[in-house]
C-alpha cells in the first residue's frame, strides 16, 4: 500500500507532465494567417505558411534575409501583416522590393527584429521595470519604444508611428514572433 507521501509525489509528477504537455500543445496550436505555427519550425518555415504574411515573406526574400532568419538566433520578430504593408503610402512596397532598394528594405526589415527571445512576459516585465515604457534595440541599430495599453503591447517607431501586437508569443525553434498591425519605420 502506497504512503500518502508517495501518492502525492506521483500526483505532483502527473500534474507536471500534464501541464508540460499542455504548454507544448499551446505553443503548437497558435494559428496565424490560417496556418498552425509550430514551435518545432524556424521563423521562415512558419512564416511562409501564413496567408497574412506573404508580403513580409516576399520582402525577406528580396532583402536576402532568409538564411539569417533560418539561423539559430534566437530572434524576436515583430511581423507586420499584409494589411500593415498595404497601409503604407501607394507604391512604397513596390519601390522597396526593387533590387536597387535592397539597403533600404534591409534596414526596414531588420528594424522589426530584436536579438534574443523576448516573449510577451519578458516584454511586459521590461515595460514594468521601465515605469511603463521600455526601449528596445533592434538588429538595425534603431530603437522601438514599448508600452502597454489596455493589456496590449504597443510599439512606437522612430518616426512616431505606433503598432499594436495583435498575436503575441508565436514560438519558433529559433525565437518568437509577435504579429503587429503596422509597419515600423526607422529614421
Amino acid at each position: 500500500m502506497a504512503s500518502i507521501q508517495t501518492t502525492r509525489k506521483i500526483a505532483s509528477f502527473g500534474l507536471a507532465v500534464v501541464m508540460s504537455a499542455a504548454s507544448v500543445a499551446a505553443m503548437a496550436d497558435v494559428m496565424v494567417g490560417g496556418a498552425p505555427m509550430l514551435a518545432s519550425k524556424d521563423i521562415i518555415d512558419n512564416a511562409v505558411n501564413s496567408k497574412d504574411h506573404t508580403t513580409l515573406v516576399a520582402a525577406v526574400k528580396a532583402a536576402g534575409l532568409v538564411d539569417t532568419l533560418k539561423g539559430p538566433g534566437p530572434f524576436t520578430v515583430f511581423a507586420p501583416t499584409n494589411a500593415a504593408f498595404a497601409a503604407l503610402p501607394a507604391g512604397t512596397v513596390d519601390t522597396l522590393l526593387k533590387p536597387e532598394s535592397k539597403p533600404a528594405l534591409t534596414k526596414v526589415l531588420t528594424y522589426h527584429v530584436v536579438a534574443g527571445k523576448w516573449d510577451a512576459a519578458a516584454i511586459a516585465k521590461m515595460i514594468k521595470d521601465g515605469n511603463g515604457m521600455a526601449s528596445i534595440k533592434t538588429v538595425s541599430g534603431g530603437t522601438l519604444v514599448a508600452k502597454s495599453n489596455a493589456g496590449k503591447v504597443m510599439l512606437t517607431d522612430e518616426m512616431g508611428g505606433t503598432a499594436t501586437v495583435t498575436i503575441a508569443d508565436v514560438y519558433q525553434s529559433n525565437g518568437v514572433i509577435h504579429v503587429i498591425d503596422k509597419v515600423l519605420l526607422p529614421k
